[in-house]
């Protein structure tokens, strides 16, 4: 984006029972990254996606908007108030008011994932993962984003030669992630090219673009003979592209190794189970937060 061209915000005023939803939403039909921040005192949280083409914005995408509203209200989630606003926004308020609700994270002892304005300093052999917000894709704040981190943390076997493979990188902060807590290969790849981009941005960010091998790929595409196996595997992808695509995952797993699965809504988290149980793999850890449920699985130990 040119420094002086224009930004636009949509917004949508929600729950926080339905921000992730709302979110995901917004996020896939504007095909735009969504961002959210809670406002614990109006107890409203706001939805927003920036963008730079005002030819974007129509009396139609509003329709759709709050036809989608709707739908996720009937799924028995509460939207309301379900506002709508449409704005054009000054490029330093933009970056101020992610300042406001952007905060670093920890993931255990082992990494601190923090904004490049946050002054949070690491703890004694923490690894540090420098991350904006804004228009560029997930920072860990996702429940789905934050389990894969915590597993890419627990997988590590320090002094040991590991691989890791990130399917849907996004803006590449589970290959970083990876890369700084010590995995020594580290390949990771997106369908989408501006994802691509900003993953290779955001590597460069903390001098690893050496590192990580980032590129663009469709897993749906990937050869069916592997050459090479990851002692870990992370596809944060939705649940009926991880079903459909089983045998592709299974088979880049190498033995040992842990295949984290993420993007998963709970009422479906069960299917994807089963799926990848009769590949020859049992579920090892898993955690549930608001609609998501994220699962991580390795090979059956032969007794």
């Amino acid at each position: 984006m040119k420094p002086n061209q224009s930004l636009w915000r949509i917004s949508i005023a929600t729950t926080l029972e339905a921000e992730d939803a709302v979110t995901e939403f917004a996020g896939t039909l504007l095909g735009q990254p969504a961002s959210a921040y809670f406002n614990v005192e109006t107890s409203v949280s706001v939805v927003s996606v920036y963008f730079s083409d005002r030819k974007l914005w129509s009396r139609s995408l509003r329709g759709r908007l709050a036809t989608g509203l709707q739908t996720i209200q009937e799924c028995g989630v509460t939207v309301k108030p379900g506002e709508i606003r449409f704005a054009k926004v000054k490029r330093e308020d933009w970056a101020e008011s992610w300042k406001k609700h952007f905060h670093p994270m920890e993931i255990a002892d082992s990494l601190l994932i923090k904004p490049s304005w946050s002054k949070k300093r690491p703890r004694r052999n923490q690894a540090v993962v420098v991350l904006d917000p804004g228009l560029s894709f997930g920072t860990g704040q996702h429940a789905t984003t934050s389990f894969c981190l915590a597993e890419v943390v627990r997988c590590r076997r320090p002094n040991s030669p590991q691989a890791m493979l990130d399917i849907g990188t996004g803006s590449g902060i589970l290959a970083i992630a990876a890369a700084k807590l010590g995995y020594r290969t580290v390949h990771a790849f997106d369908f989408d090219p501006e994802a691509v981009r900003i993953a290779k941005a955001n590597a460069g960010v903390n001098d690893l673009e050496k590192r990580i091998r980032i590129t663009r790929g469709d897993v749906t595409k990937l050869p069916t003979r592997v050459s090479k196996q990851y002692d870990l595997v992370c596809a944060n992808l939705i649940s009926n592209l991880l079903v459909a695509e089983r045998k592709r995952l299974v088979q880049r797993l190498a033995p040992g190794g842990t295949l984290v699965l993420a993007g998963i809504l709970a009422a479906e988290f069960s299917t994807v189970q089963t799926a990848f149980e009769a590949c020859g793999l049992h579920l090892v850890a898993s955690r549930s937060e608001k609609e998501w449920r994220s699962g991580s699985f390795q090979y059956f130990k032969k007794l």
